[in-house]
């Protein structure tokens, strides 16, 4: 896929009878015309671009706790921002509930990966050290097992013992264990709906909340540690429609394909499924230094993302100028903030 700057193409010919004299040559008309669009992109590019800052503070002191459901997740939704805080100085962690046993092979080309076939949860912690390394974040497992996405109507029931099917105070005392341990400020996870309706990732959701709600209160979890109160909870919202259409809508007018127009048809169609909600996005945190370590994180879980598969679809140059933030929705705050905010610490410095 190729960008087309809207001057490339533009060519000179020879000049027919009365449009130039003997010898010379003009610019053809249709070139002409497309480096005056070329041009009218860009400047609407520009006014487009959003008018936040475009770094994230100075955080040393600060810590940061992503609660995700199993390895890869952290790569596809916040890995940008958690780089970027790494960079200013917070210490941030990932807590993984799962370790994503029932997995599928998704990416075709790591079947050379002997291991794969013998041990894929070996390959996906191996994985997810080398993501953890490439974000700079530190990591913990929470040891649970996974639930595996059920498929089939009716679904069947969910493998005994796996993480989805626990009481939900057994699942959240780890979490509220490293809690109390870590003692995070702000805390992010997914929405209610898993961001999909994974088992696990609603799950996930699930003990956050309650681990958030919790942690303070010496009465609760007795033997996991000495209190501690997060202070601000925040869903991700990586799969933003605003954000899958703003950056459609750029592809389009810059001339490249857009590899939304499925997706964005799913959205707004009239199957629209009962579990998608709608957040409104509080918070957009600049991550246009970080793209590149988000990528690099990414690729790390090679089992599971194709190395030229929908994540890598735009340019990170491209995405710089038309959306150069990681969505979050402040779910829960005990500190004054106002929104928008451009930063998930906002309120704690």
């Amino acid at each position: 896929m190729r960008e087309n700057t809207g001057t490339e193409g533009t060519a000179l010919k020879d000049n027919a009878p009365g449009e130039a004299a003997p010898g010379e040559s003009v610019l053809d008309e249709p070139a002409v015309a497309d480096a005056a669009r070329g041009r009218a992109v860009e400047h609407e590019l520009r006014q487009r671009s959003p008018q936040g800052p475009d770094k994230v503070p100075p955080s040393a002191g600060l810590r940061l706790l992503a609660v995700h459901a199993h390895p890869d997740d952290e790569s596809s939704k916040g890995a940008a921002m958690m780089a970027a805080y790494v960079q200013a100085g917070a210490r941030v962690m990932v807590a993984t509930a799962t370790g994503g046993e029932r997995g599928d092979l998704l990416n075709p080309a790591a079947a050379e990966i002997q291991q794969c076939h013998r041990d894929l949860p070996g390959v996906r912690r191996l994985e997810m050290q080398t993501a953890a390394e490439a974000l700079g974040i530190e990591h913990v497992w929470l040891g649970f097992i996974d639930s595996g996405l059920p498929e089939g109507d009716p679904l069947p029931p969910l493998p005994a013992g796996s993480f989805a099917t626990l009481d939900l105070e057994q699942a959240a005392a780890p979490l509220v264990r490293l809690i109390r341990h870590f003692r995070p400020h702000v805390i992010t996870c997914y929405d209610e709906s898993g961001g999909y309706p994974h088992p696990d990732h609603i799950m996930s959701h699930r003990i956050t909340m309650e681990a958030y709600h919790a942690a303070g209160d010496p009465q609760r979890y007795p033997g996991t540690g000495e209190p501690w109160q997060p202070q601000k909870l925040y869903y991700d919202r990586a799969f933003n429609p605003a954000r899958f259409r703003a950056v459609h809508e750029a592809l389009l007018e810059a001339g490249f394909e857009s590899p939304y127009t499925e997706r964005l048809a799913w959205l707004d169609g009239d199957e629209r499924p009962e579990w998608m909600v709608d957040h409104e996005v509080t918070t957009q945190i600049p991550v246009g230094d970080y793209l590149e370590k988000r990528d690099a994180a990414l690729r790390a879980h090679r089992t599971q993302v194709e190395p030229e598969g929908f994540f890598f679809a735009t340019p990170n140059d491209f995405l710089r100028r038309v959306w150069p933030y990681d969505d979050f929705v402040l779910a829960h705050s005990r500190v004054e903030t106002q929104t928008p905010e451009y930063d998930l610490f906002a309120g704690l410095r």
